[in-house]
């Protein structure tokens, strides 16, 4: 028989994979100096209101509209990060904003500014990886492990 937490230890444990998500992309981010792409920018949101939800969460433990919100957010998250995934293994194409070759060769003085600027990291461009996975790819596994317990936790447990 599997145990599964109570409500109360869920929401520490959704916190403490939150907040150490965070920490670790700043860390990869401004200590190993890989910068990041938009969409890792954008796969950070999620995970900074889930830290604050399951603050919520751990309080008013018996409530399934905070679980529900979870699991909301972790749907959201899983789409950030499976559509990254999805830019980088070429399943999809990139948006607009994630490409670093929307540059006019044909003008000289649009050439010249772009060299003088930070050209955007490619979203196709997977600099770092952890055992040879990409950190979208991570984080798209953990955010439908956590879909599954959140709802496994909401149909099956009653506080």
């Amino acid at each position: 028989m599997i145990i599964f937490p109570s409500r109360k230890s869920f929401y520490i444990i959704i916190f403490f994979i939150s907040l150490i998500s965070i920490i670790s992309a700043l860390y990869v981010e401004y200590i190993l100096h890989y910068e990041p792409c938009k969409l890792c920018i954008y796969q950070r949101i999620p995970y900074v209101f889930a830290i604050f939800i399951s603050l919520i969460g751990f309080y008013y433990s018996t409530s399934d509209k905070i679980l529900i919100i979870i699991i909301m957010i972790f749907i959201l998250s899983a789409i950030i990060s499976g559509y990254h995934f999805g830019i980088e293994n070429n399943f999809i194409d990139e948006i607009s904003s994630c490409t670093n070759n929307s540059l006019d060769l044909s003008d000289k003085k649009k050439l010249l500014e772009s060299i003088n600027k930070n050209m955007p990291i490619s979203c196709k461009d997977a600099t770092f990886k952890v055992l040879g996975i990409s950190l979208a790819a991570i984080n798209t596994l953990l955010s439908i492990l956590i879909i599954i317990i959140s709802v496994r936790t909401l149909t099956y447990e009653k506080n």
